[in-house]
């Protein structure tokens, strides 16, 4: 007998997921029944214990018209935090084919900082008609955070927080947090401000506990301030949690008052979002998403391949100065490709390295100069360990052991100045207050195509055919 969407078993009896990390095909092939049998019921009772992520996992397994059933089959028991979860196109398919009194209507359960990071990327007009409808408390935090520029500490940012006088006691701020409606659901630290809310201090949850009820609260203040201003890049602030090894931060404004607080997995995310944008630029693939229509992604990859092409005709015009050498000895064409491609590889390693170095900032004026040198000498000896073997290939290969010498010399000139092109063009571009990840392969590519043809057919020319 065929099993009805009403009496499927319930998702809580297995995984979410299978060994590889995908959601399990069992609990999708339920949700998607119950989705085609128009079951809210079952829909609403299996996504109510699902984790936001583990609902955002789900989401982007589903096909778009699968996605606005599930979500309009939730009705209200639809998490809105999981669209944090998911990706921008994916968000913003769902959040456009939601009424805004639902959204509005959600967004007085969720986290400041979640949602900004939905309302920032609808249009104006759904943005200022949502916050119509949130009440006056919260539309000024929400609007307050959406006033900071995007990247920023200020859009990251939490407004809920604990504030209280620095002249009050530990038992006052127990009983404050204890009867108090509007405190955020997870806190680590709270904030002494003075009357103006600039931030005097703050104190770690566990030390106020371990307090006595009679001690005041500027006797027990943290001396180790690290405030972040909200007008701080939100990669740099990832730095300040990193170095410090925080779990939150006040945040500040021009005049150092307390605007909000920014936590650990705020901080995850960032992280995680900067890493991934510095490998997605180094491949040219720009801010694109699995989500993302076939025509937007071509569209996003254009430049950089247009780009590329740009590089190869540069190396096509090296190579044309020497048409005449090529067609004396073919076999510089059958080897041509392989000092070219040793070097590419070897500008990539030390390229991407370097890129990564300077978005954490572990390069710097005191070990720039020893880092150089170091990729140098690492290029050096990969190069005299790859030019003797391919030179000795060379020599086998077409019973000429000038054009293997050539060949070992070219390797070495090109494995240098692969080095050098990775760590100084990313140095250069940084100081030029240029995002390295950017051009940085570009111009890589460029100098050891060019470096490499040039070296290789130039020394044949002049030492065989001269």
């Amino acid at each position: 007998m065929e099993q009805q969407p009403d009496e499927l078993i319930s998702a809580d009896q297995e995984p979410i997921y299978e060994d590889d990390g995908a959601i399990n095909a069992a609990f999708l092939t339920e949700i998607l029944a119950a989705i085609d049998a128009r079951n809210a019921d079952f829909i609403a009772a299996e996504i109510a214990h699902l984790h936001e992520s583990e609902l955002g996992d789900l989401l982007e397994a589903l096909d778009p018209e699968q996605r606005q059933g599930l979500v309009e089959l939730s009705g209200k028991s639809f998490d809105l935090t999981s669209l944090t979860e998911v990706d921008e196109a994916i968000r913003l398919e769902i959040v456009d084919a939601m009424p805004n009194e639902q959204i509005a209507e959600a967004f007085r359960d969720l986290d400041s900082d979640d949602a900004v990071f939905i309302l920032e990327d609808m249009e104006a007009s759904d943005q200022k008609e949502i916050l119509s409808k949130i009440p006056i408390q919260e539309r000024v935090g929400l609007q307050r955070a959406l006033d900071y520029p995007e990247d920023t500490a200020g859009r990251r940012m939490q407004t809920e927080f604990i504030a209280v006088p620095p002249f009050w006691s530990v038992g006052q701020t127990i009983d404050h947090m204890r009867e108090a409606d509007d405190l955020p659901d997870r806190f680590s630290e709270i904030f002494a401000i003075e009357p103006t809310f600039k931030l005097a201090g703050t104190v770690e949850l566990d030390k106020l506990l371990r307090s006595k009820r009679d001690t005041r609260i500027e006797a027990i203040l943290s001396e180790n301030l690290h405030p972040i201003p909200a007008i701080l890049d939100q990669e740099e602030a990832a730095m300040v949690f990193e170095r410090y090894d925080l779990l939150s931060a006040p945040v500040i404004d021009e005049n150092e008052r307390l605007v909000g607080v920014l936590t650990i997995d705020d901080v995850v995310d960032v992280i995680h979002e900067e890493a991934e944008e510095d490998i997605k630029l180094l491949a040219g693939v720009g801010d694109e998403e699995l989500s993302d229509s076939v025509l937007e992604t071509a569209k996003s990859r254009f430049i950089w391949l247009f780009a590329n092409l740009i590089t190869a005709i540069a190396a096509s015009l090296i190579i044309g100065l020497f048409d005449a050498t090529i067609e004396q000895m073919v076999a510089l064409a059958v080897l041509m490709p392989i000092v070219a491609s040793m070097g590419g590889n070897a500008g990539t390693q030390t390229m991407t390295v370097a890129v990564r170095a300077l978005s954490t900032r572990d390069i710097d004026t005191y070990n720039a100069k020893r880092i150089i040198r170091r990729e140098v000498f690492v290029g050096g000896i990969n190069g005299v360990v790859f030019a003797l073997l391919v030179g000795v290939i060379a020599t086998i290969w077409f019973s000429n052991i000038q054009l293997g010498i050539v060949i070992a010399i070219a390797m070495t000139i090109n494995m240098i100045f692969a080095a050098l092109a990775g760590i100084l063009i990313p140095l250069g571009l940084h100081r030029l207050e240029i995002d390295p990840a950017i051009a940085s392969s570009v111009f890589v590519t460029t100098v050891t195509d060019v470096v490499g043809f040039f070296a290789f057919l130039g020394l044949a020319s002049f030492w065989l055919l001269s």
